[in-house]
């Protein structure tokens, strides 16, 4: 059977607006769209006639596969175009029957895929986490900040946009010197460095990667601050003590809704009476559902992008105060396409760590996320919560203050290292 009988329906009703031209595995020519030179104008090659069926039936893994196998290819335009030209008409067309379809089978497993206890957290961590340090260094900001950048203008470039970022949640935190904040998720370990350096913290890390516990580690030392930053191999549900403070970048995504009670009232328990907390995450502006299937498979298993209502939920079964949330939108976008700028750049190195395949798949997980974030309702939440309506200003703007604060001591800091 051939694509113009499974595929053409589907390309149809889904097309509107650009064209997308598809050359069947018979040599076949196929025209969706209305061909506005306004709008993407791509060509795909499908060289294997099982994708006909195959795309048809589950396009939202398949497209992802296809592509990494070669048996996928963009002749005019590169992969960015097609998902650009794809995620534009989905964003256009709305909830069509299939993707409602799709996304309520996907809700219906996701309890299953994102059951996490501590020993498969561990496990999907590793699956991404501690590939090669090399990688992460040819793409991410020399601070290897792997979560979603703060633009104040449009043209900042991407160590300034990350810098800002940890500026921004610092304000957030209204850190003093000398407090006790615990880091979850700390990642290579910039944010726990920028908050001793710059506010005075005393900062426990916590991360359950190997490849990213040696280097945070290393870094401490380099940067003379391991009397007040140390990093730990540890799961959050073993963490101990209390802290003044509790921020977590990038690390409620691996949570599994399951776990959610359990985050938040860990995030409870570790909190100071007039402790303050900040949560950074990923999340839908749209009801609950569930993984993309082949971001779950080969990016991120037992991953979840959360809406706004089930961590609020969550958060309510607690103690705890929602006292701040802010929407950051197309801030993640713009840090997407500095990563799959600096990708493509370094793509020969990559190819040279691991092979072509992992770089069509890396390719495509950059430019398909960028693709939510700009079309497809995905933005970041940035949570505040307290166990004490006191801990905090009644009025919000000791965050702008703060963050003028911090900016200034910055400045300062270069004009006096470039005097001497």
């Amino acid at each position: 059977m051939n694509a113009t009988v499974l595929l053409a329906p589907l390309l149809r009703r889904l097309v509107r607006v650009g064209r997308l031209t598809l050359i069947d595995a018979g040599g076949g020519v196929h025209r969706f769209g209305d061909g506005d030179a306004n709008e993407p104008d791509v060509t795909i090659r499908l060289h294997d006639r099982s994708l006909h069926r195959r795309l048809a039936v589950r396009p939202e893994l398949v497209a992802g596969e296809a592509y990494m196998d070669g048996t996928l290819t963009v002749e005019d335009g590169s992969v960015y175009d097609f998902l650009d030209l794809i995620g534009r008409n989905a964003a256009r067309s709305g909830k069509t029957s299939v993707r409602v379809r799709a996304s309520k089978a996907r809700r219906l497993l996701r309890r299953v895929r994102q059951f996490n206890p501590a020993t498969r957290a561990r496990r999907n961590v590793a699956h991404h986490y501690d590939l090669t340090g090399t990688l992460y260094e040819l793409f991410l900001d020399t601070d290897r900040q792997y979560s979603c950048a703060y633009f104040c203008r449009p043209d900042d470039g991407l160590e300034t946009a990350q810098e800002q970022k940890k500026r921004h949640i610092a304000a957030k935190l209204r850190l003093r010197p000398g407090m006790r904040v615990l880091d979850i998720g700390c990642g290579w370990g910039g944010l726990a460095l920028y908050l001793a350096e710059h506010c005075g913290a005393d900062v426990t890390g916590i991360t359950l990667s190997r490849e990213q516990l040696d280097v945070a580690t290393a870094r401490a030392a380099e940067h003379g601050l391991s009397d007040r930053v140390r990093f730990c191999l540890r799961d959050y549900r073993a963490e101990t003590g209390t802290y003044d403070r509790v921020v977590s970048v990038g690390m409620f995504e691996h949570v599994g809704v399951n776990h959610y009670r359990t985050y938040f009232r860990t995030v409870n328990d570790r909190l100071a009476d007039d402790g303050i907390a900040l949560v950074h995450t990923i999340g839908r502006c749209e009801p609950p559902g569930g993984t993309n299937p082949w971001l779950q498979k080969y990016i991120f298993p037992g991953g979840y992008t959360p809406a706004l209502s089930e961590v609020i939920a969550a958060i309510e079964r607690t103690s705890l105060y929602t006292t701040d949330v802010e929407v950051l939108r197309l801030h993640y976008a713009a840090t997407l396409r500095h990563w799959r700028a600096r990708f493509l750049k370094n793509r020969g190195a990559i190819a040279g760590l691991y092979d072509e395949r992992f770089c069509r798949m890396w390719e495509f997980y950059l430019a398909a996320c960028e693709i939510s974030f700009r079309y497809l309702r995905t933005v970041v939440f940035q949570i505040q919560l307290t166990r004490s309506q006191e801990a905090l200003p009644i009025v919000r703007d000791y965050m702008v203050d703060d963050e003028r604060a911090l900016l200034a001591a910055a400045d300062g800091d270069r004009r006096l290292g470039a005097a001497q």
